[in-house]
């Protein structure tokens, strides 16, 4: 084959390039109209009160820290089975993350385990729902309460996904929801990002802080000016310049339209791997628990003990056959970077073998039946002769 066959993709229609058009022929190609009224359908979709979108999932998990509070001192519990934004926001405040082993089927943090390292010192906890399935979020909201602790979902996988008949980003069972809007999600926007909440102070300081800080609201000033007039602003505290455009916001608008249905591709793939990979003696599959329905952002796959040592050589094989597998993640913990402030390399020792194990394989809306005959015949074929 001469394609290549990514691990994920965008899937972008004629639709969605009129809307990005309509809007540069616009007034407003960023600060418009567009930018409040894909947050508004976004609230809508998921049944949170308020959205607030952001220049990128990273920023929007920097946002979601700020307005929670997370400070100096302060520590956030998550995976390091996730991509280093989850972490390094807290870093960016002076946090120091706290991290948590996973269960070994999900890959999503082991609620059973958060209690035993939440210290005094411990503001939040930051589950990541990994690959698109939800994580036991009940539970985990269970051990923030008995701690008086704040809940913001890494949910950066899962827009479209349910717990327990929820829709991810309702936030009722956290404070915040954070969604990333990069070309692999399940909508994109280019780049991007958004955070969900039902609080109101949650969602001001959110707005605040996507704007270098500052706020225009007159009930929000402190020791106004008497002679200053409508251009007057303050600027209260140290914010970024993370808002999303309007041009962005118009292709968010048309790709939240679809949603539904790519996430029913994206199951309709999983299912076609389900059946053709099932039994096989070569890897485990990923699960999709009772109660849950994934969103699929990817479709992991776990080699088995035999093939665990042959790791590399096998990725290598799949590339050479135009296979655009990809592994998720380096667990953050092993990083240089996090090594340096200390971090033991034995710290979650089912993380470290769920990443020795992990492939993830194509998986997204627009690929076709002929690719994932491919895709399944080729995986199948590399392993037998491994």
């Amino acid at each position: 084959m001469d394609r290549f066959i990514p691990y994920g993709h965008q899937s972008i229609e004629e639709d969605d390039i009129r809307a990005v058009v309509e809007t540069l022929r616009s007034d407003f190609l960023t600060q418009g109209p567009k930018v409040k009224e894909f947050e508004e359908l976004l609230a809508s979709y998921c049944g949170a009160k308020y959205a607030v979108t952001f220049s990128s999932g990273t920023a929007a998990l920097h946002g979601a820290y700020f307005a929670a509070g997370v400070g100096d001192g302060d520590e956030l519990i998550t995976s390091p089975l996730t991509f280093l934004a989850t972490a390094n926001a807290a870093l960016y405040l002076g946090a120091k993350p706290a991290f948590v082993d996973i269960e070994p089927d999900t890959g999503n943090i082991d609620a059973g385990l958060i209690e035993s390292v939440v210290t005094g010192k411990t503001k939040v906890i930051a589950p990541v729902h990994f690959a698109g399935h939800p994580a036991e979020m009940e539970r985990i909201a269970g051990v923030a309460k008995n701690h008086n602790l704040i809940v913001i979902e890494d949910a950066c996988h899962a827009l479209g996904a349910k717990y327990k008949n929820t829709t991810i980003g309702d936030c009722k069972y956290s404070a915040m929801a954070v969604f990333s809007f990069h070309p692999v999600k399940s909508i994109t926007t280019g780049e991007g990002g958004a955070v969900l909440t039902n609080s109101k102070e949650y969602y001001e300081r959110l707005v605040v802080f996507r704007q270098h800080g500052v706020t225009k609201a007159d009930d929000a000033f402190v020791n106004k000016d008497e002679n200053a007039g409508q251009w007057y602003y303050q600027m209260q505290h140290l914010g970024y310049n993370y808002r999303l455009t309007d041009i962005q916001c118009a292709l968010g608008i048309s790709q939240l339209k679809k949603l539904d249905k790519f996430i029913r591709g994206r199951k309709r793939v999983a299912d076609s791997y389900n059946r053709a990979f099932k039994d096989n003696s070569f890897f485990d599959l990923p699960v999709e628990k009772d109660g849950v329905e994934s969103a699929w952002h990817l479709y992991a796959i776990r080699l088995k003990d035999a093939y665990k040592s042959s790791k590399k050589k096998i990725f290598e094989e799949l590339r050479l056959r135009q296979l655009g597998v990809q592994v998720h993640y380096i667990p953050v913990h092993l990083q240089p970077y996090y090594q340096q402030l200390g971090y033991s390399r034995d710290l979650c020792p089912r993380v470290k073998d769920f990443y020795e194990r992990q492939i993830s394989i194509p998986i997204y809306p627009a690929i076709t039946d002929e690719d994932i005959e491919y895709v399944i015949n080729n995986i199948l074929d590399v392993l037998k002769h491994s």
